[in-house]
């Protein structure tokens, strides 16, 4: 048991060792700051084909922390056994199962990252085992019908996961079934529908079934069922619809969601697809037996009804798309310091559908209310925090749909008063008659309390000294009497610190002749007066304003001018007085203590501008009635207005109207749908159109054709005109001109002018393509190019990119801008095989496929930095030396290393490489202190940085950590550190 003496000398230990260990207080003392695990490669799903030649699985898991982290996992929510020699083996945070199987593996998976500070928990990664089984090898019985009738062909599949893809073959391999207006192959049946039977449906039909798993794919036949066909029926038949969507079809944001809809009839009836309660985005795919909406949003949600007809009847169908959400983060926790004894709250909140329930964690385990622990749903608070509340915490929102963690650290700081990073000023200058503000910001945890004494003389509040609430103290009217030494004494339970700053009393600065308000006219020049005193030991500044606006006075031919050099002197003369120089006008003198300010107004006269909003009534073929606004007098009374008419371009003033005068402008076109030709051109100003019933007149015709074409387009703002004919051909040339017309009759033709139609796509594809990794994260494509066609202008390439086993419908783009053919392609996955193609595109869209080509990217570079550097100074030159970095079989090989240098003398860092373990480089013999990077190079790219600061001492330094230098501790730092646990302790027991 021990004695009560006893007990509490390994309670002081302990509470001695916890304050050591605490990240806030290293980082005080000058030591690396520790931090827990933050997940930079978490698990993903993987899809495992049961008959895979793999021989393991991998499940990803890394962690950046401080110390570095270890890691355990979980399966279906126990914590698993990795024992040496067993299957499930633990290779840095992974998780590698050797020959995987059903039985044994397949689950939900997560990983647990842990260092000294705390545990955060991974995402859940759901490892399946996908398979397809052989169809029956009993004979397929045939299937009857009359020709002229429809008939459904059973695909039956065998057991299989995940879904599949159908084709059927007619007779032999590879005479596929097309998929047209009277065949259809369902994709979620797998069954084979022809609308009207006629004779050379007759054989025997096989159904290919496939399987699509991440890297293998999988096919197998059925055996063939023979169609026969009876006399032919020539009557005609209603719709009747047989491949019908579900009454209900539920989808998450962002899938593709396809229904399916196919009608036996004769004649072969017409699918049309339609939103009951909406319409169908121009962008979805609405080929007749199917409806696919690529990318479901919410605003999609709602009924869709298929309709077949032909000229017997229609038949009908409709059923309901519900769309749901996975969670999303609206609001999420981040990083806090926070004092002992403080209280915390933290909020996070996610979207859904269903709404996302919210549960918390602490250091990977569940986190529920407590005595000083609310948890509500989305909050969590502390009231009265302890040191035992540090540690990582995970906020998690999940429904049927899946689940998002979002993780946080919490550090609980106890720290006596430091004044080091924030101390009081050492000289305070303060203005005589003026107020003097002296902070006091001790870094304290929990927060100091705060006294201030002048020499030593305790202050407390009176009407002239204030001590605020955050310990900062504020004098007012200030004399030579509060001239002296002034300190800050901060305490909390940890400690207690000090700060003393000097408060010296200086004359007040004041405006000895102010700027007087004067009245000018445009034009004019003016100086404006101002003149100050001030502290002689001080400089003195002058600043201008026009309504509280900075005036700069030394813009090259500005209004603006200085009109003395004289330090007590701030006149500004305003050269040529624009209107806009008009308003109150403010000076200011000032120092580095006080500040002193006087204003006036200018007030610059003008001629009086426009009138506005000119109405015109009652008009006749020899006058008019015209009424308008009055504009801005610009500070002088108007006498008269003026009223004048002309017609242009005479120039001779009177009142008249005739037809347009003057040709439109800017006729120009281009772009559309393909089909179109498309004109365009400026709208004619009313100055211009001389009278009502105003319009355009465009005539065209194909370039080198011999007559026009014609099209009135009514309306003064018209400003484009669509031809649209199926014989116009894609970038074909067209003349144009135009004219404009009113009720009197018609303007001047414009000049002729060039106009192409509308482009279509690319016609062709690059012919040949090649793909070469050339980084962990890039590989390099090059491709033959496309001659130019004649649909269009070519503007340059798009690379499509896809993971080996992925389809190409998933593949990510990226697109050249201009005609170069090769690209770097950048941020893709290390050692991963991709497939590449390249299309052409113009303004219209993209063309063809070019053949695709392979590549793989390198292995990514070793994640460990050098280690152990050391150093050696020289009278003119300083020598590095580190171990050499032994890449592990997963990562690419070292070539060299990369060193980034940067001393005191010279901020702009500079570059070295070497292939060796050592590096010598010439440097000043003044310099005093250094910063260092060294990183692995290699085919898969530039590795971790170590980073060493160091100075120079004239011997040789060693560093064992990949860290920066630790500074030797502070001879006083075991004495501070158990006076704090003691102190601590006291406070523990109260």
């Amino acid at each position: 048991m021990g004695t009560p003496l006893g007990r509490k000398a390994r309670l002081l230990m302990l509470v001695a060792a916890s304050l050591v260990s605490m990240p806030a207080w290293s980082s005080a003392w000058g030591s690396p700051a520790a931090f827990g695990p933050v997940f930079e490669e978490q698990p993903l799903g993987l899809l495992f084909p049961e008959e895979s030649t793999e021989e393991k699985v991998t499940l990803a898991c890394h962690a950046r922390a401080s110390p570095p982290a270890t890691y355990r996992w979980k399966v279906n929510g126990t914590e698993m056994k990795l024992e040496p020699g067993s299957r499930q083996q633990l290779v840095g945070g992974n998780l590698v199962i050797m020959n995987p199987s059903k039985a044994q593996d397949a689950g939900v998976y997560q990983c647990l990252a842990s260092n000294p500070v705390g545990t955060v928990v991974s995402r859940e990664a759901v490892l399946r085992f996908g398979f397809l089984q052989e169809f029956s090898k009993e004979e397929r019985d045939p299937v009857k019908t009359h020709e002229g009738w429809g008939v459904m062909l059973p695909c039956n599949p065998p057991a299989h996961y995940p879904g599949l893809s159908y084709r059927w073959l007619l007779n032999e391999f590879p005479n596929f079934i097309p998929t047209d207006g009277r065949h259809f192959v369902s994709q979620t049946t797998g069954n084979l529908y022809i609308a009207r039977t006629n004779a050379s449906d007759l054989g025997n039909y096989s159904c290919l079934a496939t399987s699509h798993m991440d890297f293998s794919t999988k096919s197998v036949f059925s055996k063939f069922a023979q169609l026969n066909l009876a006399a032919e029926d020539t009557r005609l038949f209603a719709p009747s619809i047989k491949a019908r969507f579900p009454a209900e079809t539920y989808a998450l944001v962002g899938q593709q969601v396809t229904l399916e809809c196919f009608a036996f009839g004769n004649p072969v009836p017409r699918i049309k697809w339609r939103k009951v309660d909406g319409s169908l985005s121009p962008q979805w795919a609405t080929a007749e037996p199917t409806l696919q909406i690529p990318s479901v949003g919410f605003e999609d949600e709602g009924t869709y009804e298929c309709e077949a007809e032909n000229a017997k009847g229609r038949d009908t169908v409709q059923g309901r798309v519900i769309v749901q959400a996975q969670p999303e983060w609206l609001r999420v926790i981040s990083d806090r310091e926070a004092d002992i004894g403080s209280d915390l709250h933290w909020t996070c909140a996610a979207a859904g559908k269903p709404r996302p329930a919210v549960r918390w964690l602490r250091n990977g385990e569940p986190l529920t209310s407590q005595a000083r622990v609310e948890v509500l749903a989305g909050d969590l608070r502390f009231s009265k925090l302890s040191l035992e509340d540090s540690g990582m915490y995970q906020c998690v929102a999940e429904n049927k749909h899946g689940t998002i963690y979002a993780s946080a650290e919490l550090a609980v700081q106890a720290l006596a008063p430091d004044f080091r990073l924030n101390p009081v000023r050492r000289l305070i200058p303060a203005a005589r008659g003026g107020e003097v503000v002296i902070p006091c910001q001790p870094r304290a945890a929990p927060k100091a309390v705060v006294l201030w004494s002048k020499g030593t003389e305790i202050l407390v509040n009176s009407s002239r000294v204030t001590v605020t609430p955050d310990g900062t103290l504020i004098i007012r009217n200030v004399s030579r009497s509060d001239e002296g030494k002034y300190t800050c004494f901060a305490e909390n339970f940890m400690g207690k610190a000090n700060s003393t700053g000097t408060l010296s009393v200086r004359d007040a600065t004041k405006i000895t002749l102010a700027p007087s308000s004067a009245d000018i006219n445009l034009g004019d020049n003016l100086t404006l007066q101002c003149h100050a005193s001030h502290d002689p030991t001080m400089d003195l500044t002058f600043v201008w304003t026009l309504d509280d606006f900075p005036i700069d006075s030394d813009k090259p031919g500005g209004h603006y001018q200085r009109a003395s050099v004289k330090e007590t002197v701030g006149d500004l003369t305003i050269l040529n007085a624009q209107l806009r120089h008009g308003g109150k006008y403010t000076c200011t003198a000032q120092t580095v203590v006080d500040s002193a300010s006087k204003a006036a107004t200018v007030l610059v006269r003008g001629p009086p501008g426009a009138p506005g909003g000119v109405v015109v009534r009652d008009i006749s073929d020899t006058s008019v009635q015209l009424s308008w606004s009055r504009g801005f007098d610009n500070h002088s009374p108007i006498a008269k207005y003026t009223l004048q008419a002309r017609t242009l371009p005479s120039g001779k003033w009177k009142q008249v109207r005739t037809t347009p005068s003057v040709a439109p402008s800017g006729l120009s076109g281009g772009g559309g749908a393909p089909g179109e030709l498309t004109v365009t051109w400026t709208p004619m100003s009313r100055e211009y159109q001389h009278g009502g019933g105003f319009g355009y007149l465009l005539s065209f015709r194909r370039q080198g054709g011999t007559s026009w074409q014609t099209a009135r387009v009514p309306g003064a703002d018209a400003q484009y005109f669509v031809y649209s004919n199926d014989s116009v051909r894609p970038y074909t040339p067209f003349e144009v001109k135009i004219r404009s017309y009113n009720r009197r009759g018609d303007g001047p033709e414009s000049l002729v002018a060039v106009v192409y139609s509308a482009e279509e796509e690319p016609r062709v594809a690059p012919p040949k393509v090649w793909a070469k990794g050339v980084s962990s994260s890039e590989m390099n494509v090059s491709w033959e190019p496309v001659q130019q066609d004649m649909n269009g202008i070519l503007l340059g390439y798009e690379i499509r990119y896809w993971k080996a086993g992925d389809k190409a419908a998933a593949a990510d783009r990226v697109r050249t801008a201009g005609l170069d053919t090769s690209a770097l392609v950048t941020g893709l996955h290390a050692n991963t095989k991709y497939h590449v193609t390249v299309r052409a595109y113009n303004r219209a869209g993209t063309g063809p496929a070019s053949p695709s080509a392979n590549a793989t990217t390198m292995k990514p570079p070793p994640r460990r930095p050098p280690g152990n550097i050391s150093w050696t100074f020289s009278s003119s030159s300083l020598i590095i030396k580190w171990d050499p970095v032994v890449p592990l079989g997963n990562e690419s090989a070292v070539t060299g290393y990369k060193m980034l240098y940067q001393n005191d003398l010279h901020p702009t860092p500079t570059l070295h490489l070497t292939s060796k373990n050592w590096i010598e480089i010439t440097v000043p013999e003044d310099i005093g202190h250094a910063l260092v990077q060294i990183r692995t190079t290699g085919p898969g790219g530039d590795g971790v940085p170590a980073e060493v600061h160091i100075v120079r001492n004239g011997g040789t330094s060693m560093m064992v950590e990949n860290s920066a230098v630790c500074p030797a501790p502070h001879p006083d730092t075991t004495l501070t550190h158990s006076v704090a646990a003691l102190v601590l302790l006291g406070y523990l027991q109260l």
